[in-house]
């Protein structure tokens, strides 16, 4: 049996000092479970991603200086901890540098240390960098060149890191094939809806495909717009996923892996060529020395977490991404405009789900146009919520704005102008709150108004972080439905549910009015936004032409807005961003 234990842990970006405490602190706690190995996540020393921090070389220096004191510290097991490693400066063919390391620097690696016997044994440099969607790590680092093979004791252990295992022929077949019987895979796989599911089916086939034991262990946390949602795997070598993580919160999961029965499974397979170096060429095996076997018992018996359901998944990556953000940037408090809307409330209660209701702040602002139910549905949600609110009429300087501009619009008609200078004296409130008391800024705009631009810059898009901004409208009441069944409190009033969505800022206002039915629009959306689909095969999907066309025609004009929307958190396969990165100045139109 060899004894792992798999931390999912939760660092800050650029805090080695902090990390390094983090990750010593674990060390602990794997001693006392009598581990022979304890696995961290990728760039558990760094945190990911660390972005241009990589282009310091002050900071590659201090990364190195806290490796050597980690080994120090690891005293009486061996462990795999992600980090960045620099190597001399060479090249293979077809191999580039990365896009923005100047000439003659070292090259760095997005790399696994395997530290035994208070040393760094071997270090394993990841060799397939992504660089789509939120990745860019063939900007900073150099794909790995060698791959080994670990004698630990009885066990031979294989070492590779996160989109490694993605690859079918990649590094876990290699390792296999030199007689590796676990792969230790460590990663920081951010969070979407329906990836943990999609990960969970790629490792039991690279597991059952390679005849190995497969240890995935993930980061958890989150780190601006990204979330790491834990929900580390332990797969055995038939594919049976025999023990899972928590979800969204940091865990050490501990199993004995019984190395023997792969052995076993492997002799049986005559027609397979697992044997010790016999399998697989270029493979290096690195035999660790001075691993003493420990008397354990009883055995250690892993836990398998439920998983979650998607609703669950999303909004504790809503909880999780409110609470580090706020937490790792040093924000106390949060102050929200409430409207007596669904967007609103579903962001006030995530809000006290993250941070307390002591620390969430609620404020109205009525206008001229706003009904008496929206006052109402206010008073009755911060009663539920039991947090501080204010109510802060904008009428009076609503009208004052009217005064003074009356001389320069020159007898225009009333449109949108009227409608935004209410949302920006809105936004001037919220963020005069911010700058005299230091809250952070919560914004309540959801991914559908965001699309088509159904939202006013510097007004309700004021703020330091959007919560929302990556859930569509329908999945706004789809989380909101889900909060009020956890618990008998139901924290949002029905009525804000029943009540047709509007921005109250002309009389009788309905979004309908400008925009299709959500049922209608969101479906839309997800298929441009999300899925790049093309304007003709939207309308085989059963969606009249002349609204396919305009919605395309409103996301299109609307990029120059979401530049400059505050960052918000990612839950959809594809968010605005990072994810999707469209020029504000585009001549591309295809009819």
């Amino acid at each position: 049996m060899l004894r792992i234990a798999m931390i999912q842990m939760n660092p800050i970006v650029g805090d080695l000092q902090g990390n390094l405490r983090r990750i010593a602190r674990w060390f602990a706690e794997g001693r006392k479970a009598k581990a022979d190995v304890v696995a961290f996540p990728e760039l558990a020393l760094t945190g990911y991603p660390p972005e241009d921090l990589l282009l310091k070389p002050r900071f590659l220096e201090d990364v190195q200086r806290a490796m050597d004191e980690l080994a120090h510290q690891c005293r009486g097991l061996a462990a795999v901890i992600g980090y960045v490693s620099q190597g001399e400066r060479r090249s293979e063919p077809g191999v580039g540098r990365p896009t923005i390391v100047p000439a003659g620097r070292q090259a760095i690696y997005n790399a696994a240390a395997f530290i035994a016997g208070q040393k760094v044994v071997t270090t394993y440099g990841k060799r397939y960098l992504p660089n789509y969607g939120v990745f860019d790590e063939s900007r900073y680092f150099h794909p790995g060149r060698r791959v080994s093979v670990l004698a630990v004791g009885e066990a031979t252990l294989g070492v590779n890191i996160c989109e490694d295992i993605w690859v079918p022929e990649g590094p876990t077949r290699l390792q296999a094939l030199a007689g590796a019987e676990v792969i230790i895979n460590i990663n920081a796989s951010p969070f979407h809806v329906g990836k943990g599911r999609i990960r969970e089916q790629m490792l039991a086939t690279r597991a059952r495909d390679n005849g190995v034991i497969v240890s995935y262990t993930n980061m958890v946390g989150g780190q601006d717009e990204l979330v790491f949602d834990g929900n580390s795997l332990l797969v055995d070598h038939q594919g049976e996923v025999i023990a899972r993580g928590k979800a969204f919160e940091e865990d050490m999961l501990v199993a004995d892996l019984d190395v023997a029965a792969v052995a076993r499974a492997r002799v049986a397979q005559r027609g397979r060529r697992w044997r010790e170096g016999g399998g697989a060429t270029g493979v290096e095996r690195v035999v660790v020395a001075g691993q003493k076997r420990l008397r354990r018992h009883p055995k250690a018996v892993p836990v398998l977490a439920a998983p979650l359901s998607p609703m669950e998944e999303v909004y504790q990556a809503l909880v999780l991404g409110v609470r580090d953000y706020a937490r790792k940037n040093g924000f106390k408090r949060a102050v929200i405009g409430l409207s007596g809307g669904i967007d609103s409330a579903l962001t006030a209660v995530i809000a006290v789900d993250a941070l307390g209701a002591k620390n969430v702040l609620g404020v109205f602002m009525p206008s001229p146009y706003t009904s008496p139910e929206s006052g109402e549905d206010v008073a009755e949600l911060v009663q539920r919520l039991r947090i501080e609110h204010r109510t802060i009429s904008i009428t009076s300087t609503f009208r004052s704005y009217l005064r003074a501009l009356r001389p320069s619009l020159q007898g225009e008609a009333v449109d949108s102008t009227e409608e935004n200078i209410q949302a920006r004296i809105r936004g001037n409130l919220l963020m005069a709150l911010s700058n005299k008391f230091g809250y952070l800024v919560l914004t309540t705009g959801n991914k559908s108004e965001l699309s088509v631009g159904y939202a006013t810059l510097y007004g309700d898009m004021a703020g330091g972080f959007a919560v929302i901004k990556d859930v569509p409208k329908t999945m706004v009441y789809e989380l909101a439905r889900h909060r009020n069944d956890l618990d008998g409190a139901a924290p949002i009033p029905k009525r804000i549910f029943d009540r047709a969505p509007t921005a109250e800022l002309r009389p009788n206002q309905k979004d309908e009015d400008s925009l299709p039915p959500y049922p209608i629009l969101d479906p839309i959306l997800k298929a441009y936004v999300e899925e790049d689909r093309a304007p003709e095969d939207i309308v085989a999907m059963g969606f009249a032409r002349p609204v396919v066309d305009r919605v395309i025609a409103m996301v299109d004009r609307s990029e120059y807005k979401r530049r400059q929307a505050p960052i918000g958190i990612k839950i959809t396969h594809r968010a605005f961003g990072k994810d999707r990165r469209m020029p504000i100045t585009n001549g591309y139109r295809r009819p």
